[in-house]
């Protein structure tokens, strides 16, 4: 039989190759590609995520990143808005692009008929490489050719058929622009060979591991992984509910006692997205606060204390004072080491202003 792996035991394997557990002094690419990217389709509040994982880390470490194309923003797994590396970039997205042609078939199929789509991704690639574009412009441009189709329609297919970073200075700390997009081969100027389906199971055990195959699907949002996982040398667990996790021979699983310190963490982190089963970081109680954002576009930045959900904070500024406010979901014990770690993060997100800490008894709302 597989032997047992504990949830408390889970918790503190994911956290650690997360970067949780303590952080690190690898360089901003490194933990990236680690990772396989952090979601990001906020454009600035990833930061956080990066804050929380690399001692000393600044905006300026990724922001100048984003600037000298090492770092991009496209849609990647789940079809959502990643950050990832160059390399990964080119790498991740071919045996991703399924993930966005299922959905894009799914909601604009019947509009996209009769429509050549060779030829319409080759008209979105010419027009978003001669310079960057909105959807807005590019589906304004599609239009005039295809005046008879859902132009909304015809800008989600140039998305889907077309790898489309989001360009500077969107995603830039401390600044704005329009959410305009060119093509991720002409933006980096290189080649790299695509990454298999086995690689992504790899890349994702070794940041969020040990996981089950529906861990790895919930993730990238691929389907049918069951034999790519089988046909890996991989170590078997099983979880308390009896499920079978899988994960890499050599990779470190800290006793279940290893402290865990407080993390507040950004409101699209992957460490809650990722998993099918997502109780090895979110209790019952914060299950039912996160019911409370359901059918809103909007998540809660959570906290964690031990390790699992405790609560959420909100930040708001007046007057040149950013007030950093702790939700507490359940009373929180340690409630002193939450403030503390709440001053630090303001130190990151607010350096020049005054720094207040209030606590409420309730979740915030979307």
């Amino acid at each position: 039989m597989d032997p047992l792996i504990s949830r408390k035991a889970l918790n503190r394997a994911t956290l650690d190759r997360q970067h949780l557990l303590r952080r690190t002094g690898k360089t901003v690419i490194e933990v990236v590609e680690h990772l396989g990217g952090l979601q990001a389709q906020t454009p600035h509040t990833w930061y956080t995520g990066l804050w929380n994982r690399i001692e000393g880390f600044k905006p300026a470490d990724a922001a100048d990143l984003l600037l000298s194309r090492d770092l991009v923003r496209i849609a990647l797994q789940r079809s959502t808005i990643h950050l990832v590396s160059a390399r990964d970039c080119l790498a991740m997205r071919p045996p991703l692009q399924i993930v966005t042609e299922r959905g894009t078939r799914g909601t604009y199929g019947k509009k996209l008929q009769d429509v050549d789509l060779d030829e319409l991704a080759a008209r979105g690639r010419a027009l978003v490489e001669e310079q960057p574009m909105t959807f807005a412009e590019l589906e304004r441009d599609l239009a005039e050719r295809w005046p008879s189709h859902d132009r909304h329609a015809l800008g989600q297919a140039v998305r889907w058929l077309v790898p489309l970073v989001q360009v500077p200075p969107r995603g830039l700390w401390g600044r704005s622009g329009p959410v305009a997009h060119t093509s991720a081969e002409s933006w980096l100027g290189f080649e790299a060979p695509p990454m298999t389906p086995a690689g992504l199971v790899l890349r994702y055990l070794a940041a969020f591991g040990p996981a089950s195959v529906m861990d790895v699907q919930t993730w990238s949002g691929l389907t049918r992984l069951g034999e790519v996982v089988e046909s890996l040398e991989l170590v078997r667990f099983r979880d308390e509910s009896g499920r079978i996790l899988y994960d890499l021979p050599d990779a470190v699983r800290p006793d279940e006692d290893t402290p865990a310190p407080v993390r507040l963490m950004y409101d699209f982190d992957n460490l809650f997205l990722s998993h099918a089963d997502r109780s090895r970081v979110i209790t019952e109680t914060g299950l039912a606060a996160l019911r409370g954002f359901m059918g809103t576009n909007v998540q809660p930045r959570t906290i964690l204390v031990d390790g699992f959900t405790a609560g959420d904070w909100t930040v708001t500024r007046a007057k040149g004072t950013s007030t950093l406010t702790i939700h507490q979901w359940a009373p929180i014990p340690v409630l002193e080491e939450v403030e503390e770690e709440g001053l630090r993060l303001l130190e990151f997100l607010a350096p020049g202003d005054k720094h207040e800490i209030s606590v409420a008894d309730r979740p915030s709302k979307p």
